[in-house]
């Protein structure tokens, strides 16, 4: 046992210890604790590193105020009780209203429960199950991404998707479906996902999808251009 985090912190534990006359036991107490709290905090950045999140945002940046998602929903969503449910969340409404935020949030909330999450837009979803295909890896493929307690797959109808895409979504959903919780934002609403896939695979995955599923629809105009607008997009030029 290496015990790194113990040992980096034994030398200030020590000199407190000596000098209030701590018994064995509570040094040994805390040494340990040192250790948990170290190995925790180094498996919660490896996961988000693994997680692959986009942006880095999380709710300390998440102005709940300004949202159209319905603060009580906000609140029942955050406290991740859904996804030790196995349930799913799909976040549907125009660009900009803080959809990806909002999930994104709630992931990085997630890996600091100790769960693990994957990461994916359709795009990176479609090319991971495209190359285990030429591998013949698919199973196992499937099989890693739902080891992760929720999967997201972030920006679905931004780009028309194709058989290959519809295909890959279709996978994961059914292996995941009543095992684990899968996030998804779009820009159009699950029911309309048959207009930017095969009508056959959207029907199958969106049917497993909302099963068990929060369906929460965004409104408004773009935070993004808003701020734009505001002369808060970019820093002025000296």
């Amino acid at each position: 046992m290496r015990l790194p985090y113990l040992r980096k912190a034994a030398p200030d534990v020590l000199a407190t210890a000596r000098a209030q006359r701590w018994d064995p036991a509570e040094v040994l107490r805390v040494l340990l604790g040192e250790e948990v709290t170290g190995r925790d905090s180094a498996t919660r950045r490896t996961r988000r590193k693994t997680a692959n999140f986009p942006t880095g945002k999380t709710f300390s940046s998440w102005r709940a105020e300004d949202s159209s998602i319905p603060e009580a929903t906000q609140n029942a969503l955050s406290t991740l009780e859904w996804i030790g449910r196995a349930e799913n969340l799909a976040v549907a409404g125009p660009s900009g209203t803080g959809k990806s935020h909002f999930v994104e949030a709630l992931a990085h909330a997630a890996i600091e429960a100790d769960l693990r999450v994957a990461w994916f837009t359709l795009e990176s979803l479609t090319a991971t199950i495209g190359k285990a295909k030429v591998d013949a890896s698919i199973a196992r493929t499937i099989t890693k991404i739902c080891r992760c307690e929720l999967i997201v797959v972030d920006d679905i109808g931004m780009l028309p998707a194709g058989q290959d895409a519809a295909e890959a979504f279709y996978r994961v959903v059914d292996a995941a479906y009543e095992r684990r919780s899968i996030a998804v934002t779009s820009n159009i609403h699950p029911s309309g996902f048959d207009t930017i896939m095969p009508k056959t695979l959207a029907t199958a995955t969106v049917d497993r999808l909302l099963h068990h599923a929060h369906l929460v629809l965004t409104k408004g105009d773009s935070h993004r251009l808003a701020e734009a607008l505001a002369g808060k997009g970019v820093m002025p030029l000296s």
